[in-house]
């Protein structure tokens, strides 16, 4: 803390998804230099793969929001989302920004830039080809072209109106690609791993709007291994162990070891003279606190440079003199340099400043009043918690070994409950606690009552208690996202609640403010007010308070289908209880006319907080034809009508968060046809919804564990599905793969979903390449051919036509194969346009008695969200088993 009072360096990075920034460069720049630090990503990474739970699309938008947020931690970074969606892996800028739309995007790279003033933009992408990924070009271009735009008043002139002032970065940078650093370049051009095509060498300059051939030049190498002696770590070390808390991409931390090590970034623009090679992003700026002076140049601003040389004086003396063993020793000294930092803020606001200069420099005093704010705190020991209590707290010689009693998980309209403020001052020096008061964000009308004195004297090494009666009032606003998706083809968010616009999350309902005296300056702390959870493992563990529906109503599918012959299908539903206490209601659905479910209204009694129940309805529909059809679940209870609830997402040790939705199911009629009897296994991967999508057609499925795998009787089972990823983090999969193969061999059928290049080892019963950057074809729309219409997977029991890759959402699929022995039959082809035909999506092979599919398309994603076509291709393939052209062969092959 005392190296940001002292310099006035700072930096924003531009990045598409959570988990592309480079933290070795953050934590360095923040830690190591003292800058202020900011991270745009552009989204949330909703499009991606999930390794630790089943949470997908806009559910993993906000695991993935939350573990950057854990990440940024470790980076000491201050975070920013544009209001864009990933809506799946794209190839090109062009294709992205067409998605997004330029300016719709770009509107919030340019508001952060204008709210954090940053002195140094960076981003991790140039803008081209050697990004890889349509998103991070679009990031690159962002990078550059906010360079310019932040500065242009014409720019989004309402961000003017409402506030925010120009601002013009004085340097940009972007990483150099490893695939155009001189070493590496090779004598072809620059390889697209995008496209899987070559191109010419060099990045597009957008500021200086030329091209730069050939490899690209570092003009800076940040040290990323320099070492740290407070946390005993090198810089990229500790970023390493933020983006291991990333874990729904990368399973979990990996540290490096020791050593130099070093972050290329080539400057791309430059509103100072700059020397082609660099030691530091500033060279040529005066970072110095002083330096805050530059922005009122060409004015009159003595006053500004004296007051601002004291200030650094008295940082100066509180760095010589700190010390880690009584870090109260500099208490006095920064107290002084809040107080002359809060006489110059009021200093300038009465000058005769220009008001942009103003601006300017009040900004940046903002920032060291609340530097200094912070290191007062850690100075003088102090620390707030701010719990839910229990109306009678445990007393007793043993209460304080069992620690902070559990409390309800989520609080409820209309609920009354007790907050206890703790208190503490760890160091030997008096203050004096002017108050302490909860505040409440967004819903008007809490009652916050204190139960006694909010105000204490601490002579040091103290503590005081405040308690508070909290009121919810009845119409509190629930904790959910500000933001939301009307559809899930939308590739960007419409904003539920524009003021938060740019935050991470909305801010949670409660929070408690402490306002301290010493030596006659104000200080405050701030925390969120905290349920406390008692969990096996973890422990204690503590989450911000939410605020919910007092009954939550969830379909426990959200999307389906309904085959046409089926004259009854079920629709289960997930009643959650926040009452605290007893809750009595009743549960019916609404349905088309015509329709009628059994039974027609359910009633639900649930003991206590937390408690659940399923109710499924069996619905019998009318006149079913091929066409979309809506019902919604409704729960009655205390004269209230509930139709929507909320799922948690995340896992264990990731602070959760709550993704609402209206409790409707949208189902299709569809002409579909599977066979009878079918006994299924299913090899679970990293995590997917295709089993349970699978009871839309009247097939449940058993889960196959490592005994199973390992001596199971495989032979009882019809076909066996391997889900997503599963050779990625199935161990198990692959130690007892033989037996799979044995079990097609005598006759079953294996169908293989997609896989990562943790599948490239030939696990199958004939040869195939993957390689390890394997063809993905991102747009849904692409053209499918049958090659061959006759084959078993597209004839029976469902004729497979062109028109069941209709309404396919986010992708074709993922994980092409690049060639396969003569064994396999390549069953579609299809590809993305400048893409090469790929026919390695979906192979089929006859083995022994039995058959064996590897299909690389998305119908992990596609079933869950009711796609008809995708059904009908998923059915064909769980019929392998009793198809008559399999069945009818008896011949085996050898392996």
């Amino acid at each position: 803390m005392l190296q940001k009072l002292h310099t006035r360096a700072s930096m924003l990075m531009v990045t598409a998804h959570p988990d592309d920034e480079d933290g070795g460069t953050l934590a360095y720049t923040s830690r190591s230099l003292g800058a202020r630090v900011s991270l745009v990503t552009l989204n949330r990474g909703e499009g991606g793969a999930n390794v630790m739970s089943s949470d997908l699309w806009d559910a993993l938008g906000l695991v993935r929001t939350e573990e950057l947020l854990q990440a940024d931690r470790y980076y000491c970074v201050d975070q920013y989302f544009s209001i864009a969606t990933d809506y799946g892996f794209s190839k090109t800028l062009d294709e992205a920004l067409q998605k997004w739309g330029h300016d719709r995007i770009f509107y919030d790279v340019v508001r952060a830039v204008r709210i954090e003033r940053p002195l140094v933009i960076t981003s991790v992408f140039v803008g081209g080809p050697s990004d890889g990924h349509g998103n991070h070009a679009t990031a690159g271009l962002f990078a550059q072209e906010v360079f310019k735009a932040a500065g242009d008043p014409t720019v989004f002139p309402d961000q003017i109106k409402d506030g925010l002032q120009p601002w013009n970065p004085l340097k940009e940078y972007a990483r150099v690609p490893f695939s155009l650093e001189k070493d590496t370049l090779s004598p072809k051009g620059l390889y697209d791993y995008a496209t899987h095509r070559w191109q010419p060498a060099g990045v597009q300059n957008y500021i200086s709007g030329k091209f730069e051939a050939g490899a690209v030049s570092a003009t800076v190498e940040i040290p990323t291994g320099t070492y740290s002696s407070a946390s005993g770590l090198n810089y990229l070390q500790i970023s390493r162990e933020g983006l291991g808390f990333q874990k729904s991409q990368n399973e979990g931390a990996a540290i490096p070891p020791a050593g130099p090590d070093s972050s290329p970034y080539h400057r791309f623009g430059s509103r100072i003279s700059a020397k082609d090679e660099e030691k530091s992003f500033f060279d040529g700026i005066d970072t110095t606190l002083p330096g805050i002076g530059d922005l009122a140049q060409g004015e009159d601003h003595a006053f500004l440079t004296q007051g601002l040389n004291a200030i650094n004086g008295l940082v100066e003396e509180a760095i010589n003199t700190y010390s880690v063993n009584d870090p109260g020793k500099i208490a006095d000294t920064l107290a002084k340099g809040l107080k002359a930092t809060d006489d110059l803020t009021e200093a300038v606001k009465n000058s005769s400043l220009s008001e942009r200069a103003k601006y300017d420099v009040l900004h940046e005093l903002k920032v060291k009043q609340d530097q200094f704010n912070d290191a007062l705190v850690l100075s003088l020991g102090l620390s707030v918690a701010a719990n839910i209590t229990p109306a009678h707290p445990p007393t007793g010689m043993f209460a304080r070994f069992f620690g902070e009693p559990p409390s309800f998980a989520m609080a409820i309209p209309g609920q009354n409950f007790p907050v206890k403020v703790h208190v503490a001052e760890s160091g030997p020096l008096p203050i004096k606690i002017d108050g302490v008061e909860l505040k409440s964000s967004g819903t008007q009308g809490w009652g916050l009552q204190a139960r006694g004195s909010t105000s204490a004297s601490l002579s040091g090494d103290s503590t005081f208690d405040a308690v508070f009666d909290v009121h919810v009032p009845e119409d509190a606003g629930y904790t959910r996202p500000y933001f939301e998706l009307p559809s899930i083809e939308q590739p960007y968010y419409d904003l539920r609640d524009p003021q938060y616009r740019g935050m991470a999350l909305a801010p949670y309902p409660l929070e408690a403010w402490v306002n301290v005296s010493y030596q006659g300056v104000k200080i405050r702390v701030r925390e969120v007010v905290q349920t406390i959870q008692r969990e096996v493992g973890p422990g204690i563990v503590f989450h911000p308070m939410p605020v919910g529906p007092a009954i939550s109503v969830t379909m426990l599918q959200s999307a389906g289908i309904v085959p046409l012959d089926k004259t009854s299908f079920p629709v289960s539903v997930r009643i959650h209880s926040n009452v605290k206490g007893p809750a009595q209601g009743a549960l019916h659905l609404e349905i088309p006319s015509g329709w009628r479910s059994e039974p027609a209204t359910s009633n639900f009694t649930l003991a206590k907080d937390g408690e659940e129940q399923i109710v499924t309805f069996r619905v019998f529909p009318s006149h079913l034809a091929e066409q979309p059809y809506k019902l919604t679940a409704v729960a009655s209870y205390d004269n209230h009508n509930y139709k929507e609830g909320y799922v948690e997402t995340g896992y264990s040790g990731l602070r959760p968060y709550f993704l609402y939705r209206a409790a409707d199911y949208k189902t299709t009629g569809t002409n579909v046809k599977v066979a009878p009897n079918l006994q299924v296994g299913y090899i679970e991967g990293s995590g997917d919804d295709v089993p349970k999508s699978l009871e839309n057609l009247g097939v449940h499925v058993r889960f196959l564990n490592q005994d199973d795998l390992a001596g199971g009787d495989l032979g009882k089972y019809n076909v066996i599905v391997v889900g997503i990823r599963a050779y990625a983090v199935r161990n198990d999969l692959v130690t007892y793969n033989g037996r799979l193969l044995e079990y097609v061999k005598n006759g079953g059928v294996v169908i293989v979903q997609y896989q990562t290049p943790e599948f490239d080892h030939n696990f199958g019963p004939y040869p195939y390449t993957m390689t390890s950057d394997p063809e993905e074809v991102t747009d849904e729309k692409s053209t499918v051919a049958l090659l061959d219409p006759s084959s078993p997977v597209l004839s029976w029991p469902n004729k497979i036509t062109a028109t069941d890759f209709e309404g396919w959402i986010e992708e074709r699929g993922s994980k092409f194969m690049q060639s396969w022995d003569s064994h396999y039959a390549a069953i579609l082809e299809t590809h993305d346009p400048g893409q090469d035909p790929q026919k390695g999506g979906m192979l089929f092979a006859k083995y022994g008695a039995g058959a064996y599919v590897y299909t690389a398309y998305a119908f992990y994603r596609e079933l869950p969200l009711g796609v008809p076509g995708a059904y009908r291709i998923f059915s064909n393939l769980i019929s392998l088993p009793s198809n008559p052209a399999i069945r009818s062969t008896t011949k085996i092959s050898k392996p």
